[in-house]
């Protein structure tokens, strides 16, 4: 029998009526004296605990057994609210009669009463049974941990789900996988059937993922296109098979959708952990770099990460560098070398360009190729970019004389930054923006020709002028260059170095530089070796050649005389 109230002098009139009240509300009342660890129940008890012995009621002690997740929740409760000055508390817990029953979860509200030393003395409150409430918060619990398009894990909790399975797989010594499944060409699938069909997609390879996992194996979204997993157990031969089946899975069946049939294939890029991956970041750089290396090998490939004495190195190379130049930024020594480009006819210069050195601290000088592509994998290019241009405005502002060309990277052509700056000094130093030629590179002017010509527009806006450099080397047509509207054509030196000996190098070269003069753009022939190629670009109409013959890149300045007044330009 569960204890009931003890009898009062108003319990036959007023109980039957507080009984009658607690049942219709689904509520039990109970008073829970401390010392005796004794809890007296209403009659409502029994439909508030279903399935629940009265035996498991009768005490704290008792009670306390069946609650979930903690069992000390309720004294927990009663110190706390008499910690904090207050009497009251409300709290929520689970029971359930065994471990194969259903959870029932109890919210109880109380008042506790103290003793003279101030500990809880005795307890009176309700309890009812909330499990829609508790529905509800779990579900609020699962969509903040859960992407809610396929219904795994988001990126948040599988990082910390990786964590967990780091910490052990070290404890335990074992060996799991992590897997970075990348579909291929989503943002093509965005483009042809918009996003809510790409949204089906991802659900879908979600699904056929998930049907090839094992229990204990983990799924969660990475990133828009791609899925994290982790492979409890796992050997690097089973990731192997576990891999072609996931990629099996993925591109054998067309995926239905509201538009139509999509076929889609993944990449998948994995790491050893904790072998190869002794944290998070290092696991998710090196599955990452897996991934790239699938991808770029072939598409709906595989990729486990093994350790590679070359890259490594190329590794640490990278980092040296990158500390070199934050390094040489921070102290001023990126400095500037001027390559001539003269006039084909008279062999005077026209203009220079201006070329990025650096200086170690030995005194050597760093040389574009060994620094441009370094900043540009490393996202220090645009750093690099502003400190050149200041060196180039501020040469054209200390010489009135001199042209002077600069290069700059893609991502620099659409940097608001670097914009902010060239138009400031623009205005700061009028007449240098006449003088100004911004060369880009031919793979820049073919990536977006509306990005493009608005970044031409509004070099032309402040009197600069554009140059397409290395041109030849990729796809641009000259209806393209005419829509650019660029100014000077550098005409790639691996088509000009061997015009003196190559027939077909002779006939693409002498056609670039005709159609060009047709269209009123000026060219530059680079990688001018001799004075018989120099001699036939000259017959053909070219305008400007430049190259070991006519002088490579010095940090001299030719442009000044003995006294460093500046000689006038006659370009």
């Amino acid at each position: 029998m569960i204890p009931a109230f003890p009898p009062t002098a108003s319990s036959d009139h007023d109980l039957p009526r507080a009984g009658a009240i607690l049942a219709a509300l689904g509520q039990a009342a109970f008073v829970w004296d401390i010392a005796s660890d004794i809890i007296h129940w209403s009659g409502q008890a029994a439909e508030v605990f279903t399935d629940i012995a009265s035996e498991a009621l009768a005490s704290g002690a008792e009670l306390a057994k069946l609650i979930e997740p903690r069992r000390s929740v309720r004294t927990e409760a009663l110190s706390l609210a008499l910690a904090t000055g207050g009497a009251s508390y409300r709290i929520e817990y689970g029971v359930r009669a065994n471990t194969t029953a259903a959870v029932l979860w109890i919210e109880e509200s109380g008042n506790c009463v103290a003793g003279a030393d101030g500990k809880p003395l005795r307890v009176q409150g309700i309890v009812r049974v909330n499990n829609e409430r508790h529905a509800r918060e779990q579900q609020l619990l699962k969509l903040s941990q859960h992407d809610p398009i396929t219904g795994e894990l988001n990126r948040t909790h599988l990082m910390a789900s990786l964590a967990e399975a780091i910490e052990e797989a070290t404890r335990f010594r074992s060996t799991f996988v992590f897997m970075l499944v990348g579909i291929d060409h989503l943002a093509r699938i965005n483009d042809a059937f918009g996003f809510d069909v790409a949204d089906e997609v991802i659900g879908e390879i979600a699904k056929r993922i998930r049907l090839r996992l094992r229990g204990g194996d983990v799924l969660g979204r990475f990133s828009g296109n791609k899925f994290g997993l982790i492979l409890k157990n796992c050997s690097v031969d089973d990731a192997n098979i576990a891999a072609e089946r996931f990629l099996e899975g993925i591109r054998d069946d067309v995926i239905p959708t509201a538009s139509g049939p999509v076929s889609v294939t993944a990449s998948i890029g994995a790491v050893s952990v904790p072998r190869y991956a002794r944290d998070v970041g290092e696991a998710i750089n090196r599955a990452q770099e897996t991934l790239s290396t699938a991808k770029h090998r072939r598409h709906g490939s595989y990729s486990m990460w093994r350790p590679n004495v070359e890259r490594e190195a190329q590794r640490r190379v990278n980092i040296r560098v990158t500390d070199e130049i934050v390094t040489a930024l921070n102290e001023r020594r990126i400095v500037m070398a001027f390559e001539p480009v003269v006039n084909a006819v008279g062999r005077d210069p026209a203009f220079y360009e201006c070329l990025v050195r650096m200086k170690q601290d030995d005194g050597e000088l760093l040389l574009a190729p060994d620094i441009v592509p370094v900043a540009e994998r490393l996202g220090l290019i645009r750093l690099v970019d502003h400190r050149v241009l200041e060196l180039v405005v501020a040469e054209l502002a200390a010489s009135p004389g001199v042209q002077l060309s600069l290069n700059i990277s893609p991502d620099t052509t659409m940097d608001p930054d670097w914009w902010a700056s060239i138009e400031s000094m623009m205005r700061a130093h009028p007449g240098v923006a006449e003088r100004l030629i911004i060369e880009i590179t031919e793979t820049v002017a073919i990536q977006d020709l509306d990005d493009v010509r608005g970044f031409v527009t509004r070099v032309k806006n402040f009197g600069g002028r554009i140059a397409i450099d290395d041109f030849g080397a990729g796809y641009t047509s000259f209806r393209n260059l005419r829509k650019l509207g660029v100014d000077i054509v550098k005409i790639d030196g691996a088509f000009v170095q061997n015009i003196a000996r190559s027939a077909d190098d002779r006939a693409f070269v002498q056609t670039l530089i005709d159609l060009s003069r047709r269209l009123g753009i000026k060219t530059v022939a680079e990688w001018v070796q001799d004075d018989e190629s120099a001699a036939i670009l000259r017959d053909w109409g070219c305008d400007y050649i430049q190259g070991r013959l006519t002088g490579l890149a010095s940090p001299a300045r030719p442009w000044l005389d003995g006294s460093g007044v500046s000689l006038p330009a006659r370009g």
